[in-house]
């Protein structure tokens, strides 16, 4: 489920990067990097576990479904926070500057 999640984050972010178009002061291409690294993450994780003999994603046990969908949760909020982060740092449209110099 966390990588489901985490996929379905870096398809929506790498949509909205797309239809920004190059000029996006939002910086939406580096979220959507964000989420992709993260889905390769858990992409590598799931083939360690295919490798250690276990599922690649577990399905039949509904408790630990839930707990990867929390997971995948709090990756994807942590991404937005990392991003939103990165955007207070680069200040692309100069908004911090101009309230601070004020």
């Amino acid at each position: 489920m966390t990588l489901i999640i985490t996929l379905l984050a870096a398809a929506i972010a790498t949509i909205a990067w797309y239809v920004a178009g190059p000029n996006n002061q939002m910086k939406i291409g580096v979220l959507a990097l964000m989420y992709w690294g993260a889905g390769l993450m858990w992409t590598v994780d799931g083939i360690a576990s295919l490798i250690e003999g276990e599922a690649f994603i577990e399905i039949v046990d509904h408790a630990a479904m839930i707990d990867d969908a929390l997971l995948g949760l709090v990756i994807v909020t942590t991404g937005l926070i990392a991003w939103a982060l990165y955007l207070l740092v680069k200040d692309p449209e100069g908004m911090l500057r101009k309230s601070l110099a004020a």
